[in-house]
């Protein structure tokens, strides 16, 4: 694929739409509190008025008794309607899906949460790889993906995203070590500083020293060791050196998202954050709000609702470490809210917004530049917009525009598609090559769907529910 034919499409959906996740009753409701109420008193009028007898009191006297048993049945109609939905909004229903997975270990009465995440650490532990390598020593931690083919061996990015994992499920017993983990991923850094995916070689890139950095910092690593590779991934992510990453809102969002973590005082964040504000673009198709496609730069691509929801969280995340916030970083900022909350679609776990993406980020070769380094990043949208609507700043913008029954709706829905993607804990993604599908369970889909999961139970928690 050409560069100009990258420009125009280098995203594409996932063929595989999700399934619709059970009923939602609180659709019925408001039908059955708008025309449902004014259908039954309408219906009760019509009948009285054709079976009261002529001669109580004439004309006047039946449509008088007529009418005011239609009020009747429709205020009492509406009333019943209200007390559902009421009900229905006060407790509502556990996510769709939730018996796609007993679970162990949970108990009776709980929800499916504490079963799923057992599995997860089940499935991890069985499959955790340990390799004594010659020149790096002993290597623990997890490959791309689970189950692959042939002997497996632990990589930079499939190890990141398993420590991320055991630190969200808090190391419930164990079988596996944060320790152990940690030391992998400082042995499988690359050389000449930095880490790299399997499929880049031994140029290390910034959107995977940035994953690293901050699965790193969130297991305890020291901040001087962290400080030397911190330089080299700020030194090495200047247009100069690495347009193409710069120009990518993926890689932007990872490398701010991970800078926070790892190094919250980087002066390489404003810029980062100052870059990620410029790139947004305005949909006219929803109120000329701002949001964000795949490219920073022209030709910036469609609005894409992937995009928006890391720009979102990136943003968020920038402005409470940093402390400060400019007015169009803010204003940025919101209007990608509200365009996600703009979302056209009637059935919000079925919508356009949450279909899944492909992407590639292509770079000049450093030793060959009239060639290129093709790394195929698959983005799991769902997760992302239950991230980007759980974060303070959106959950603020919706009181402050009245628009929280809408923001819940839309949260659920993309909670529910989340939920749909996984068996026992492992979430499956559709590979489709050469017309054949192969289903493979990437490590990153695991930890994006158990963190959003428990970001939203969470959210949800009612002391006394």
């Amino acid at each position: 694929m050409s560069q100009p034919q990258l420009r125009r499409g280098p995203l594409r959906r996932d063929p595989e739409p999700h399934a619709p996740h059970g009923p939602r009753p609180a659709r019925l409701v408001r039908w059955l509190g708008g025309f449902g109420a004014v259908a039954a008193g309408y219906a009760v009028f019509q009948s009285l008025v054709g079976i009261l007898p002529d001669n109580i009191g004439g004309q006047s006297a039946r449509y008088g008794i007529a009418v005011v048993s239609g009020l009747g049945t429709a205020v009492a109609a509406w009333l019943s309607a209200a007390v559902l939905r009421a009900r229905s909004e006060a407790n509502p229903p556990a996510l769709a899906g939730q018996s796609r997975t007993s679970g162990t270990g949970a108990m009776a009465g709980s929800g499916p949460l504490p079963g799923v995440f057992a599995a997860a650490y089940g499935a991890l532990a069985e499959q955790i790889c340990v390799v004594d390598d010659p020149v790096r020593g002993r290597l623990t931690g997890w490959s791309h993906s689970l189950g692959e083919s042939g002997p497996g061996r632990p990589t930079s990015v499939g190890t990141a995203y398993g420590l991320h994992i055991m630190l969200d499920l808090g190391m419930p017993e164990g079988r596996i070590g944060a320790g152990d983990l940690v030391d992998t991923l400082w042995r499988l850094r690359l050389a000449d500083g930095g880490w790299s995916a399997r499929s880049q070689g031994s140029q290390a890139r910034p959107e995977v020293t940035a994953l690293v950095l901050g699965a790193l910092a969130r297991a305890g690593a020291s901040r001087e060791r962290l400080a030397e590779e911190v330089a080299y991934c700020e030194a090495g992510f200047t247009r100069e050196l690495d347009r193409a990453g710069r120009e990518l809102t993926h890689v932007v969002t990872t490398v701010l998202r991970g800078l926070l973590r790892a190094a919250p005082g980087s002066e390489a964040l404003p810029l980062l954050r100052d870059a990620l504000v410029e790139g947004a673009v305005t949909d006219p198709r929803r109120e000329h709000r701002r949001c964000w496609g795949y490219r920073l730069t022209p030709l910036h691509g469609p609005p894409s609702a992937l995009h928006t929801a890391q720009a979102v969280v990136a943003l968020d995340r920038a402005a409470r470490v940093l402390g400060s916030e400019s007015a169009n970083a803010r204003a940025a900022r919101e209007d990608g809210v509200r365009w996600l909350l703009a979302c056209p679609d009637a059935t919000h776990d079925t919508c356009l917004d949450l279909s899944n993406l492909r992407e590639e980020v292509r770079r000049p070769r450093t030793d060959d530049p009239s060639r290129h380094e093709v790394l195929n990043v698959r983005h799991f949208t769902a997760s992302w917009i239950v991230r980007a609507l759980l974060t303070p700043g959106a959950r603020d913008i919706a009181r402050e525009d009245g628009v929280e029954e809408r923001w819940r709706e839309l949260l659920n829905g993309a909670a529910s598609a989340v939920w749909a993607g996984q068996t026992d804990g492992i979430w499956t993604w559709t590979w489709v090559r050469d017309d054949a599908s192969e289903l493979r369970h990437p490590m990153w889909m695991t930890y994006q769907g158990l963190s959003a999961l428990r970001a939203h139970a969470v959210w949800m928690y009612q002391p006394n529910g």
